[in-house]
């Protein structure tokens, strides 16, 4: 049997839902839905992007009391990258968010496989890798 696959979208547990939701918004133009929430506490944003590409954002005090703090040394997933076209993009996507007081854990280089790419924490702690 032949069938098509693609990721519909991703999903990640976060402390604060509106931080990050604005984050994401501001800085990569996704478009959020309205807020779900339940009445069991559980609330989520789905953020599309321009490709229709999409990342679930929830939030639940129960799993959230649970997260551990932000370590890159834990395993899983290990990034977001988001491609920007190109190399200018990144480069001045990269410095307005420096500005805004965001940490940079990647300045703008080529890697060894040849991608363009810088690497910026979101606001609580993931790794963005922002490409071309």
């Amino acid at each position: 049997m032949s069938m098509t696959v693609r990721i519909e979208h991703v999903a990640m547990w976060v402390h604060d839902l509106e931080a990050m939701k604005e984050f994401y918004v501001k800085y990569f133009a996704a478009s959020p839905n309205e807020r779900y929430q339940n009445p069991k506490g559980f609330s989520s944003y789905f953020l599309s992007f321009s490709d229709g590409a999409r990342l679930e954002i929830m939030h639940m005090a129960s799993v959230a009391a649970a997260l551990p703090p932000p370590d890159p040394d834990h395993p899983g997933f290990a990034h977001v990258a988001l491609s920007v076209g190109s190399q200018e993009q990144v480069n001045a996507l990269i410095e307005q968010l420096r500005q805004d007081g965001f940490i940079v854990a990647g300045e703008p280089r080529t890697t060894g496989d040849g991608y363009y790419e810088s690497v910026v924490l979101d606001p609580e702690g993931n790794q963005v890798e922002i490409t071309v």
